[in-house]
């Protein structure tokens, strides 16, 4: 038989936070004084600091321990009371100053950084998130301004490039809060991929890592961890992943010289000054975290949907119509720059030649073979390797997902895949200038196969 000790230890369940389903919000918060966790709790406009709460379906759940090694060693940062803000404008104006004094960012990117810490504390109420970037060589105040952005996020969690990735997955699970990575390059390859994984997941909710665990009789045990949440980086370099750069709104450090009123070293204050601040933030999210969802009417149809998805979060919670203009030029020009990079692909120069072809021809059809011929008249000094039809092909269909069919023994692209490859002109910045041509009549249709 089971006694009662052994029934309520399996009925207590640690926390760090939950909604429970009547709409009370509970967050773990950690007074440093007295070395106590507690849940603040709030319900009904009200709130309580208690040191358990019972769900409808009869679990307790408790606090994570004062004495977890995160949060005593201020490696995960916590609030340690609800605190009156008094208006949003004024909180933000706060927020906007403290960063302000210790860091030296650009005035765009200052706003931007306030506005993502208001964004933290509120990321839940989205399915999408953008990531914030710190760009540049050592000596220029990354790891200054991850510190300073950070000591004011949602349950942050600081960690470095020297971290083994492990301990960053379990962290991110049990507290789902904010990740704040230093020196995110990373010198191993195996190390670079488990925190690119991290990295092209975390921003989606529903989107979990799947990792091989073992239990307690050796059996593995594959466990999913939860990996969405904010997250604030700073780099020396890109990465290779142009999917994942997309996911970034980046600041370029070191460009200017330094603020003469920046301190070298940060004081003491400063610890207390973000934990004041992080206890209004607290409030601010049990007062505005069902008020907040996604703005449709802010997708911009100039910007391309990965871009709206990660920019759309952020400038709901951005009331200032000037710092909204703003993203979207910062959301335009990474929109720019990543048009211009498909441009000089492989993919692109296809496509230039390909489209050239289908805008002038009168054919129901281009052979394969044409694309080639021009291919190789226009670009071939651009390659060491061969330029062939099958070459070609793979391109065609593999990397463009264009179709191609084979009609009297040649492979060809149909003209039904005009619209597709108007489309994907537009993506990779090709811009093709024909005189206007007839429709294609309809052509005969041969076999077709795969090359």
């Amino acid at each position: 038989m089971v006694n009662n000790a052994e029934k309520e230890k399996k009925q207590t369940l640690p926390t760090t936070s939950v909604i429970l389903d009547d709409g009370t919000m509970v967050e773990l918060v950690y007074d440093t004084s007295r070395h106590r966790t507690f849940f603040a709790i709030f319900s009904a406009g009200r709130w309580t600091l208690q040191d358990r709460v019972t769900t409808s379906s009869g679990v307790t759940l408790v606090p994570f321990s004062p004495d977890n090694n995160l949060i005593a060693n201020e490696a995960v940062l916590l609030p340690s009371t609800p605190s009156i803000y008094g208006s949003e404008d004024k909180l933000l104006g706060e927020i906007q100053g403290f960063i302000h004094r210790y860091v030296d960012l650009s005035s765009t990117f200052e706003k931007i950084a306030a506005h993502y810490v208001l964004l933290t504390w509120l990321h839940d109420a989205f399915n999408e998130l953008p990531y914030l970037r710190l760009r540049g060589d050592f000596g220029n105040g990354k790891t200054r301004a991850l510190l300073t952005i950070g000591s004011l996020c949602y349950k942050a969690f600081f960690a470095s490039g020297a971290s083994t990735v492990s301990p960053i997955f379990h962290t991110l699970n049990a507290f789902r809060g904010t990740l704040i990575l230093d020196e995110a390059d990373f010198r191993f390859s195996d190390e670079k991929a488990e925190i690119v994984k991290i990295l092209n997941n975390g921003n989606v909710r529903g989107v979990p890592i799947l990792r091989t665990m073992m239990n307690r009789q050796r059996e593995f045990n594959p466990q999913a961890f939860q990996v969405f949440g904010p997250k604030i980086v700073a780099t020396r370099s890109s990465y290779d992943d142009k999917g994942l750069e997309s996911r970034f709104i980046t600041e370029e450090m070191g460009p200017r010289k330094l603020r003469s009123d920046i301190p070298i070293n940060l004081p003491d204050a400063m610890k207390e000054e973000a934990r004041e601040l992080r206890n209004k933030l607290l409030l601010y999210r049990f007062h505005r975290r069902f008020e907040t969802k996604l703005d449709e009417g802010l997708i911009d149809p100039d910007l391309e949907p990965r871009l709206n998805q990660i920019l759309v979060p952020l400038l709901s919670v951005v009331g200032d119509p000037h710092l909204r203009e703003d993203l979207r030029s910062v959301a335009s020009e990474v929109q720019a720059g990543i048009v211009a990079e498909r441009g000089l692909l492989a993919e692109a120069q296809v496509l230039e030649i390909l489209a050239e072809l289908m805008m002038t021809s009168e054919r129901a059809f281009v052979p394969l073979a044409d694309v080639t011929v021009g291919l190789i008249e226009r670009y071939d000094a651009e390659y060491e390797r061969p330029i062939t039809n099958r070459w070609v092909g793979g391109i065609l269909r593999r990397r463009l997902n264009l179709r191609t069919y084979k009609s009297h023994g040649v492979y060809v692209v149909p003209a039904t895949e005009r619209a597709k490859i108007e489309a994907l002109c537009a993506r990779y910045g090709v811009y093709v200038i024909t005189g206007t041509t007839s429709p294609a009549p309809s052509g005969d249709v041969g076999t077709t196969g795969t090359s």
